[in-house]
């Protein structure tokens, strides 16, 4: 009983380690430079442009989920819950606020995860 448990945790903790921590899981994020082309492309319209502030921001919602990880059922919600967080962040953000994208992204991806 105590031995499957013990396998259970350290499942868990290499899912995390590779997953999360992995040096190559995730897209560097965008400079300021390309995430002021991406939000002026996607604010004419293109969705490659939505999907790449999208896909290089996950790294920030791994991030945000590695402060409220407890145990290895709820990491995967975490992240599904922080991806949501990210997607309407993108959605919703309007850079004329004078606030980075990543800054606005962190508030909603972690009342996403905190509600």
């Amino acid at each position: 009983m105590f031995f499957l448990h013990l396998l259970d945790v350290f499942s868990h903790m290499i899912y995390l380690m590779l997953h999360v921590t992995g040096g190559n899981s995730f897209p560097k994020a965008l400079s300021s430079a390309q995430e002021k082309r991406c939000l002026m492309e996607m604010s004419q319209g293109s969705a490659a442009a939505r999907q790449d502030l999208i896909e290089h921001n996950l790294r920030l919602v791994a991030h945000i989920v590695k402060k409220y990880y407890v145990s290895g059922n709820d990491q995967e919600d975490l992240i599904s819950i922080g991806t949501i967080g990210l997607i309407k962040a993108v959605d919703t953000f309007d850079a004329s606020k004078g606030i980075r994208l990543s800054s606005y992204a962190s508030k909603c991806i972690e009342n996403g995860i905190i509600t």
